[in-house]
């Protein structure tokens, strides 16, 4: 995973995953309630990529208990991130890294949110291991990122579809079609049905799909 290390591209993270990723807000807010349930308020929950901070302080706000530790590998993303939450870095203990560097845990759960989709088949397989050992049993894990059918003509049709959706949320159209086209050739994609696989071949039980945004999809899974 290369961590985000251009910094006009790190003063501009924040603007841009409410205008790309369909629902946002949404995401972090189902993401939270569906730790919640199993979570206890003094709950401790690992955030894998949790540069820019956005989704530590969505779940910082929804439950002020929670000790949250998380985990990037760029300096930049951090320090975005810990004044993204201003006071409510008390919460957060940041470790600049990868899934290696983030403590044994125990965890109460984990999420991992619009990070999958640059990691390579082995780099998730070993990250979802990791995870899952940090994890207490009937812990919660929630991960959402780019995931679509990958044979064709589906494949170009949603990648279609994808930067429709940005056009329409505000992106220049030229800009949106080269995404879609940078998209479709750099990152590590799979098909719904495969990442459900891969949680499965993890360890992971009772894998359920809870979120789907065109390209996006987003399950919760539990440890056994």
């Amino acid at each position: 995973m290369l961590p985000f290390s251009d910094p006009q591209s790190v003063a501009r993270y924040a603007e841009r995953p409410p205008r790309i990723v369909p629902g946002f807000a949404d995401l972090h807010r189902m993401s939270a309630l569906l730790l919640a349930e199993r979570t206890p308020p003094d709950g401790r929950v690992l955030v894998l990529g949790a540069g820019g901070g956005l989704e530590l302080k969505a779940f910082a706000e929804f439950q002020p208990s929670w000790r949250l530790d998380g985990v990037d590998p760029s300096a930049e993303m951090v320090r975005l991130a810990q004044a993204t939450l201003g006071p409510l870095a008390d919460q957060v203990q940041f470790h600049e890294g990868y899934i290696d560097t983030a403590p044994a845990g125990p965890y109460d759960a984990a999420t991992c949110l619009l990070t999958f989709h640059f990691l390579p088949l082995e780099e998730r397989r070993h990250i979802l291991q990791q995870i899952l050992r940090r994890l207490r049993p009937g812990a919660p894990f929630v991960v959402a990122h780019h995931s679509f059918p990958q044979h064709e003509p589906e494949r170009a049709v949603w990648l279609a579809r994808y930067a429709a959706f940005t056009v329409a949320t505000g992106t220049d159209r030229v800009q949106a079609e080269a995404g879609s086209a940078v998209m479709a050739a750099r990152l590590s994609v799979l098909s719904p049905q495969q990442d459900e696989a891969l949680l499965q071949e993890a360890g992971f039980a009772d894998v359920s799909l809870f979120y789907a945004g065109f390209t996006f999809r987003g399950w919760v899974a539990y440890k056994p």
